[in-house]
């Protein structure tokens, strides 16, 4: 069966008697892609050891994963509203798997980082077709409780990436991390084959393709700039002219997306500030979310001294609040009497107050962290089903795929950047408060490898732990600013319609 959408962007017929089985096989394939987004990062320890990785390195193969599919999303989901969502979706899997292989047999950082790369194709049709999918198939009155589960399964994908790290890492190598991914394509393939609906825009638009390069190009040359600082200097010319070479491409993207006929981002769309508020929240949200997680599970292996599966199980109380939370419908009966500027506020609110407990988690006590870990997903739980539905809300449609093109990018330009900017201000602080012989060390490892007696020991750890709380309660603080601009933006937002209306 293949379903159109014209401008109402409603479904032809009657309620899709397996829609709710194709939720769940469209959530496989959404959690196999988000789960890479964090499951290498308890792998960093294993990749610093065996590839010889520096902390530069290990930021390259997160976040080339993240930057190729920041830079492809709104072209993908241009893409699946032009040929069919469920052709973008199968040919996702494909490339996620290929990649996948590539990257469980690499041997060198550099051939990790290239995978990685090609695995950001595959995810970018990925995360567009599924919340387009969800929008194509659930109607107004199941649209919400829908989004939730879509969202549990976004958070589900960063949280339990450390546990299923952990496991992999306790009886395999590092490699194995990337080849569990395949059968789970082989699955999802078959199922999305069998199951999923094809549908499609009538009147839909060509990829953008020099959009899309651009906003790779400069989104990468930023980065790669916040990446180099802390080793080579702020005021160096390896980090200052990527920087600005990164600024001006971005600024051509933005002017030809003003031009193009097809853009992949309608810069029309932001002029809604329902839509405004809710681009802000996903970005600096996503930012302090990553960040948090990723210097999280470095604080409980490299400080706390856990095992890779121990740091994982510690972590897990965080994707179980969220996933009991939405699939018990609890954030969805909330969010509906709050409303979407409340939801927001009150679940980024309780986001950031988890990331400040955590931020103080005391070496001896795991209470701590458990209760920072529930706020943490509680708060995800409200706030990122409202801020999808907020985002999807402001776009026609029609414009299915482009719209979760948009919260995709987003998202994964918050993440990436988070882990990035987050993880610049850890390695600036540890670099200032090492030993003066040990100034020069790249990674806590090396430090510690270079460390002469116990108390030189003792101080690399005390300036790495340092460094973490810093960077942890800088991560609170965008969250919590991020969160109160975007429910503001919104509150704003619906009471001149409702202004409008009454008028």
């Amino acid at each position: 069966m293949t379903v159109t959408t014209g401008t109402t962007g409603t479904t032809t017929g009657a309620r899709l008697p397996t829609r709710w089985l194709v939720l769940a096989v469209i959530c496989l394939a959404q959690l196999t892609v988000l789960l890479d987004n964090t499951v290498l990062n308890v792998a960093v320890p294993s990749l610093t050891r065996d590839l010889g990785a520096s902390t530069a390195d290990v930021q390259w193969m997160i976040n080339a994963y993240s930057l190729v599919q920041s830079g492809l999303l709104l072209a993908g989901g241009s893409a699946a509203d032009r040929y069919g969502r469920k052709k973008m979706l199968l040919v996702g899997l494909a490339l996620f798997g290929v990649g996948s292989l590539a990257a469980g047999l690499a041997d060198s950082t550099g051939e990790l980082i290239a995978a990685r790369a090609g695995m950001g194709v595959g995810g970018a049709l990925l995360l567009t077709t599924t919340l387009a999918v969800v929008m194509q198939i659930f109607d107004a009155e199941e649209r919400l409780r829908a989004i939730g589960v879509w969202a549990a399964v976004n958070a589900l994908g960063f949280a339990a990436g450390p546990l299923l790290g952990g496991v992999m890492l306790a009886h395999f190598w590092w490699g194995a991390i990337f080849l569990v991914n395949i059968p789970v394509v082989l699955l999802g393939l078959v199922a999305a084959w069998a199951l999923v609906p094809e549908s499609k825009s009538a009147a839909g638009q060509r990829p953008d393709l020099l959009g899309a390069l651009l906003s790779t190009v400069g989104m990468a040359a930023v980065v790669f700039a916040v990446v180099s600082g802390p080793e080579h200097g702020w005021g160096t010319g390896r980090v200052l002219l990527p920087a600005l070479g990164g600024v001006l491409v971005l600024g051509a993207f933005a002017l030809w997306e003003s031009r193009v006929p097809h853009p992949m981002l309608d810069l029309a769309f932001f002029r809604d500030r329902r839509f405004v508020g809710a681009v802000v929240g996903v970005v600096l949200i996503t930012f302090g979310s990553a960040g948090a997680l990723f210097l999280l599970t470095q604080q409980l292996q490299f400080v706390r001294g856990y095992t890779p599966l121990e740091a994982g199980l510690r972590t897990a109380p965080f994707a179980l609040t969220v996933v009991a939370l939405n699939f018990t419908g609890i954030s969805t009966r909330l969010l509906r009497r709050l409303g979407l500027p409340l939801a927001i506020a009150l679940g980024v609110g309780t986001l950031a107050g988890g990331f400040a407990v955590v931020g103080a988690f005391p070496a001896e006590s795991y209470g701590v962290l458990l209760a920072g870990l529930v706020l943490m997903g509680a708060g995800c739980a409200l706030a990122n089903p409202a801020i999808a539905e907020a985002i999807m809300g402001a776009i026609p449609p029609e414009k299915a795929g482009a719209g979760a093109g948009v919260d995709g990018t987003m998202s994964e330009l918050g993440g990436s950047l988070g882990v990035t900017v987050l993880g610049a201000v850890m390695n600036s602080r540890f670099s200032a408060l090492l030993p003066v012989g040990l100034a020069g060390a790249g990674s806590l490892p090396a430090a510690l490898a270079d460390a002469r007696t116990t108390g030189e020991r003792a101080e690399v750890l005390d300036a790495f732990a340092s460094g973490l709380r810093t960077s942890q309660l800088a991560g609170a603080a965008v969250v919590l600013v991020g969160g109160a601009l975007a429910a503001l933006l919104l509150h704003r937002a619906e009471r001149r319609k409702g202004d409008a209306g009454e008028a």
